[in-house]
């Protein structure tokens, strides 16, 4: 580490200890859903009342069931038919997902760029997510697709701080350091005070734990599955993680990354 990698990771934690550090707030549409997604026995009309707030996600979602990979002989036009075609629960999480998309926006050009490049990665991630978890597990889907797109948010209050010290934003290297050195404490801390559900609210500090062992496949393993299958090139390979032993896989059989990258549709 260089020695300006140590001083701003000796910065942030020292922020982060004394609670001086602005984490991004979720914003209320987003707290909104939540709050309603939580009634088990919501209805389709209710949770469309709820998301219509929002004319923009509501195009989205549309966006979404009309996308290649979910596309029906008739083309939705209205949200409570978007829902009724998603399901109340992945409405939910990929409402709150993309509300989250809307935090991936910063003024410097070098920032932005940065920003975009880890929202990218991480609709990778959660498409892989979701369809692992759909074929190879009996989770739920759309937590495993909500887990692959919060698991960089760590990522974003290192940008914002990056935003006033130009001499960081000077040093694209250093940067991506220190973004992979804090953004799994930060992201941890974000998810936190968002009142995440306990299996996601500490994956983004557990997923790039190579070493993670669990007695079965969480979302946690999930998300670092599909991680290791999206940056292969970069790393260790998905079959030498724990979780890959949990999945259930035909005998014989891997994972095949090119298989599942189509989900990546459902999230654009």
């Amino acid at each position: 580490m260089n020695t300006l990698a140590e001083m701003v990771q000796a910065q942030l934690l020292e922020a982060i200890e004394n609670d001086d550090l602005v984490l991004p707030t979720l914003p209320e549409v987003a707290m909104s859903i939540r709050e309603a997604a939580e009634d088990s026995e919501i209805s389709v009309a209710a949770l469309s009342r709820v998301i219509g707030r929002d004319a923009a996600l509501s195009a989205r979602l549309i966006k979404v069931v009309n996308s290649p990979l979910l596309r029906a002989l008739v083309e939705v036009t209205d949200l409570h038919t978007a829902i009724t075609r998603l399901g109340v629960n992945y409405s939910s999480n990929l409402a709150i997902g993309l509300v989250i998309e809307q935090i991936f926006h910063a003024r410097a050009p070098a920032v932005e760029g940065t920003l975009r490049r880890i929202w990218e990665t991480s609709l990778e991630v959660a498409g892989v997510s979701y369809e692992i978890c759909r074929r190879h597990t009996h989770l739920k889907p759309d937590q495993a697709a909500l887990g692959g797109l919060v698991h960089q948010i760590g990522a974003l209050p290192v940008l914002i701080y990056a935003e006033e010290h130009n001499e960081l934003l000077s040093d694209p290297i250093c940067l991506d350091f220190v973004i992979q050195q804090i953004q799994p404490v930060l992201g941890d801390k974000i998810l936190g005070a968002w009142d995440f559900p306990e299996q996601l609210a500490r994956l983004p500090g557990q997923v790039q734990d190579l070493e993670r062992d669990s007695d079965k496949i969480d979302y946690i393993g999930i998300v670092q599955i599909a991680r290791a299958l999206c940056l292969r090139g970069l790393g260790t390979g998905p079959e030498t993680l724990a979780a890959y032993r949990h999945l259930r896989l035909p005998e014989g059989k891997d994972l095949d990354l090119n298989d599942l990258l189509d989900a990546r549709d459902m999230l654009r």
